[in-house]
């Protein structure tokens, strides 16, 4: 079984540089209709950029209640960690991690990602999976200049796509898209080109209720042709605070034939707003 993150994300005591304010829900003020969309794919358009608030930035922190087949059996939390440089670039460094599971398969999974914010890709990608009795670490270098990755152990990179993403940037990613209930994105954005399009069908609005309160939602269903639990057969769907933040509040998947979900108990937000650079339309 693999981990979520926001893929998971969702993405350990941490750090945070200067105060950090008490935790408190997502604001449920609605999308102002002045917002611009960002550009789906992120590509260089050779128009005049500006920059975009995103909707995370450093010291953002959700933890959740992790169910398993409706039964309670772990804890989990998302958060962007902090702000570092790799190869020269400015990245925040974001991390999922979520413990617990039955008697007979229990789960110890992190993923942690380095996304650049001004473009939305992946420099590095770091998997810890400890699930039953099968163990497994994974790091993976993505180099933007060459479109290739490299995984750390083996002699040779290999092709990529342009900005690339993986499982846990991925939920971080679509946070930014403009979201159409009724329509579906497609983004050849994953890192191995292979198991590209990634797709985000939007589904639905709705309110929910979760441990830290009642909120609206926009429900959405991520599927990358890979297993996990966003794979097409595990019917995964995501709601997102249908507000500017994009938190993510629920999810609910199926895979490795168990039923797993989580729910939003505490929201902290960021502390530090990232931005993002996007062509003027």
């Amino acid at each position: 079984m693999r981990a979520i993150a926001i893929h998971s994300a969702i993405a350990g005591a941490v750090l945070f540089a200067g105060a950090v304010p008490a935790a408190q829900a997502p604001t449920q003020a609605p999308v102002q209709s002045s917002t611009r969309a960002i550009a789906l794919d992120n590509s260089a358009s050779g128009m005049p950029t500006a920059a975009l608030k995103l909707p995370f930035g450093v010291g953002e922190r959700a933890e959740y209640e992790v169910k398993y087949g409706g039964i309670r059996m772990g804890n989990g939390h998302m958060e962007v960690v902090s702000r570092e440089t790799i190869r020269g670039r400015d990245v925040l460094h974001t991390r999922f991690h979520i413990r617990g599971g039955p008697f007979f398969f229990k789960v110890d999974d992190r993923l942690e990602s380095w996304i650049d914010p001004e473009t939305m890709s992946s420099l590095r990608f770091r998997q810890e999976l400890n699930e039953g009795s099968r163990d497994r670490e994974r790091t993976f270098e993505f180099y933007h200049d060459r479109r290739t990755f490299l995984e750390i152990g083996k002699d040779a990179e290999e092709p990529s796509v342009p900005n690339p993403l993986d499982d846990a940037s991925f939920i971080y990613f679509v946070r930014t898209v403009p979201l159409e209930v009724g329509q579906e994105y497609s983004f050849n954005r994953y890192f191995r080109p292979d198991r590209n399009p990634v797709k985000v069908r939007v589904l639905r609005r709705e309110r929910i209720k979760v441990p830290a309160g009642e909120f609206d939602a926009v429900v959405v269903q991520p599927i990358i042709n890979a297993k996990g639990i966003f794979a097409e057969g595990g019917h995964a769907e995501v709601w997102l605070s249908d507000d500017d933040r994009r938190v993510v509040l629920q999810m609910k998947t199926r895979f490795a034939k168990i039923s797993l979900s989580l729910h939003l108990k505490s929201y902290r937000p960021p502390t530090a707003p990232a931005t993002q650079q996007d062509s003027l339309r």
